[in-house]
Order: C-alpha cells, then sequence, then structure tokens
C-alpha cells in the first residue's frame, strides 16, 4: 500500500549548494518503493545560490504545494548587500567580526528565533492544515536547518494528530557558528527550549550522522535513526584526468576552514621539490573566504589557485572525477565532529583519493577507513600529511591513477532511499 507523506522543506531548486541535494534524491526515488511524496516549499525565498539545472531533476509528477515567505535578509541588504549574502549562507564570521557584523549577527541571533525563516512558521500551519484536511497524508517530514521548520511539524502534529518526523541535515545548538550568533542569555535559552520541544515531541528523529544521533539520545527518549546523505550514479561522466597536479576542493571554505597546516605543508615541498610548484593547481570551486586567500598568498601559494566560484552542480562533477586527489576541510572544533559534509558522498562517487583534515574524532574517518577512500588527518598531523602528499605527487608523476572502490555503493541515492521508506513506513504501521 502506497504511504503518502507531506514533506516540508525550505531550500528546493533553484536554490543550489548541498542543502538541496538530500530531498530532491530522496523525493525523485521515493515513488519506486510506494512512498508519494508532497512537497511544500517557499513560493518566493531568498537563496544565497542559484542553480538553474537543479530546476531539470525535479520530478515532473508529483505535488508541489508554495506558499509565500517574508523574510529579513531582504531588508538586511540595505544595510550590506554582501555581509547579508554570507549570513543568509552560513558564513558568520567566528573570529573579529565588524561592528556591522555583530549587529546583524545579534539581530539575527536574538530576534529570529531559532532563524530568519521563524515568519513563515504560523502562515504555513494554517496553510497546510486547510491542506491536510481535504489530503491525508499518512506522514509529515521537516528538514532542517533551517531549524524553524520543524516548529511548523510541531504545529501540524498538535493539530492534526498526524505523524512527524524530523530530519536534521546539521545540528542545532551544537552546530560550530551556533556561539557565534551573539546570542544574549534568554536567546540561548529560547534555542534550547524549542531543540527539546522538537526532539521530545516529534514521533522519530533523523540525523545525518552518528555523532549527532549519540549527542540526541541524551536529551530525548524519541527514536533516532540515521540515513547519511549520499551520492547520486552518474554512468554519464567521463573522466578527463587534469594534466596538472590537481588538489580539488568543493564547497566553501569559511575563515575557520582554512587549513594552514596544509598550505605550509604545500609551501615546504614546494620549496624542496623542483617541479612541485609548477605542477600544483589547487582548484577550489564555492566561496573562498578572505581569510582563507590570504593565508594561501602568505605561504606564497596564490598563483597555483584557480579559484572558479560557485559552479553548477553538474560542472563541480566534472571537477571531482577529473582531480588527482580531493580534499574536505572541517574547522577544527569538538561540534564539528558529527560534521559529514554532503560532498564526501560525491567525492567517493567519483573514486578519487581524499584527503580529509579535521578534528579528532570525527565521523568522517570512520567512512574513509570503512570505504579505503582516502586518509584523514587532524590539524596535528603534520608529518604523515606531508608524507602522504608527496605519495600522491609520486604517483602522479609516475602517470598512475589511483580509484578507490570498496563499499561505497551503500551511500547510493537509491540504496539510502530504500533504507528510508522502510523507515516511513515502520514509523506509519
Amino acid at each position: 500500500m502506497t504511504k503518502r507523506v507531506l514533506i516540508i522543506a525550505y531550500y528546493w531548486p533553484p536554490a543550489g549548494g548541498p542543502g538541496v541535494q538530500r530531498w530532491l534524491k530522496f523525493v525523485k526515488y521515493l515513488p519506486q518503493f510506494d512512498v508519494e511524496p508532497i512537497v511544500y516549499v517557499p513560493e518566493n525565498p531568498s537563496y544565497p545560490i542559484i542553480d538553474r539545472n537543479l530546476e531539470d531533476e525535479v520530478p515532473q509528477d508529483i505535488t508541489i504545494l508554495k506558499s509565500s515567505i517574508k523574510e529579513p535578509y531582504r531588508f538586511a541588504r540595505w544595510f550590506s548587500k554582501g555581509k547579508t549574502k554570507k549570513l543568509s549562507s552560513g558564513m558568520v564570521p567566528a573570529k573579529n567580526p565588524g561592528l556591522l557584523e555583530r549587529f546583524l549577527l545579534y539581530i539575527r541571533g536574538n530576534f529570529f528565533i531559532p532563524d530568519a525563516r521563524i515568519g513563515w512558521v504560523a502562515p504555513s500551519v494554517r496553510y497546510l492544515s486547510a491542506y491536510l484536511d481535504k489530503n491525508p497524508v499518512d506522514l509529515i517530514i521537516t528538514t532542517g536547518p533551517p531549524h524553524s521548520l520543524h516548529l511548523i511539524g510541531l504545529g501540524l502534529q498538535q493539530q492534526m494528530s498526524i505523524p512527524w518526523l524530523a530530519d536534521f541535515r546539521d545540528p542545532w545548538t551544537t552546530i560550530h557558528y551556533h556561539k557565534s550568533l551573539q546570542l544574549t542569555k534568554a536567546s540561548a535559552r529560547k534555542h534550547k527550549r524549542l531543540e527539546a520541544r522538537v526532539l521530545r515531541l516529534a514521533d522519530h528523529i533523523l540525523v545525518t550522522s552518528p555523532t549527532t544521533k549519540k549527542e540526541f539520545e541524551m536529551m530525548t527518549e524519541t527514536p533516532i535513526s540515521v540515513i547519511t546523505n549520499g551520492f547520486e550514479i552518474a554512468n554519464d561522466i567521463v573522466r578527463r584526468p587534469d594534466t596538472a597536479f590537481s588538489i580539488a576542493h568543493i564547497g566553501s571554505l569559511l575563515s575557520e576552514r582554512n587549513p594552514k597546516v596544509l598550505w605550509r605543508i604545500l609551501s615546504e615541498i614546494a620549496s624542496e621539490e623542483k617541479e612541485f610548484k609548477k605542477d600544483l593547481v589547487l582548484k577550489f570551486a564555492g566561496v573562498v573566504s578572505d581569510t582563507a586567500m590570504a593565508s594561501i598568498t602568505a605561504f606564497g601559494l596564490e598563483r597555483n589557485v584557480e579559484n572558479l566560484g560557485y559552479v553548477s552542480h553538474s560542472e563541480a562533477l566534472q571537477l571531482q572525477h577529473n582531480a588527482h586527489v580531493l580534499l574536505l576541510v572541517e574547522i577544527d572544533r569538538p561540534e564539528t565532529r558529527a560534521i559529514i559534509p554532503g560532498k564526501l558522498f560525491e567525492y567517493l562517487a567519483a573514486k578519487r583519493p581524499i584527503i580529509a583534515i579535521g578534528p579528532e574524532g570525527s565521523d568522517v574517518e570512520v567512512i574513509l577507513s570503512e570505504t579505503k577512500s582516502g586518509h584523514y588527518f587532524t590539524y596535528h598531523d603534520e608529518e604523515r600529511l606531508k608524507s602522504h602528499i608527496l605519495e600522491q605527487y609520486k604517483a602522479f608523476k609516475n602517470g598512475e591513477s589511483t580509484t578507490t572502490t570498496d563499499a561505497v555503493e551503500q551511500y547510493s541515492r537509491p540504496a539510502l532511499t530504500r533504507r528510508l521508506a522502510s523507515l516511513l513506513k515502520e514509523i506509519t504501521q
């Protein structure tokens, strides 16, 4: 028997970036497993990144509901368009923010709890209540961030008595930038109260990492499942190996996501190996902070950088397949141990060697070890990291093409959707 599920999301094509990928792909494959998705998204959102190519991936035969949203970021642009776009996309300045940035962060953190989409909650509950009266569903799913969307699920659950699953693509109060929001004590307590209420009252919690599951299990007795992000099987991509020794990073390099240890090691190798500096290319696809570029310049590597800016998802996939090494970087803080970036799974699909740098005890390290897809380093593993880069460079000079193949199929979108569909049917029995 087919189950009907209402999926409440903020990020949806034409939005670009990783936030849109998870549920776009689930929606694509759920009908194959006897689950009918109905998607509810904002009609006029303020997306920081646009990728029109993703609109072609939206299934034509699904129901998509939309309603208007009023977002404060539109008005904040009167102060500074650039800084507002960074805040909207999650680029929260972690160190020494300017006066305007502190002001915007204070407003964002204390007047819009849990986030700037809070104004969409009440209108959405009204709109969806009317829809569900005439079009019943078996389950409601909310996905955040923005975590205000979970409050829509909470409101509908209480009004309609429909089971509700809350999907956390990222943690809430333990996310690495939460402490940078200039929160008052009262605001911090309100965040905690809302988080606890959602975790306690949802019928099921879905998370993307084992560490987040462990953190939430200390806060609730609600059942929690882990389904990671994944990759789309792309049989149409033909690898065209870069002629340079390319180290490619896909995604944002924030001020704190700035691996100075790597730039230092690359600079050292360039001074020790005569041809290395000529062969090396650092390919960046995504936003690169001024702080990261300043560090790269300080180590004399600015001419080795190919800064592509934001590229379409299809272009990003091709870049990953062409690169000699794929770089994954996470902020060196305990809060980021639970973060498993979506790009990791696309890296797995590209079957190129991965170098990951992040905090000790990261869930990323477990996946790399399990799939034998790369090596994980903390910010203090300088000697190991340098030795590994030299090994990869030697393979490049010898014309060797290292690939990885072990156990990555479990992270394909169809395999993950099969697991999700099984969970949804279990919840709705």
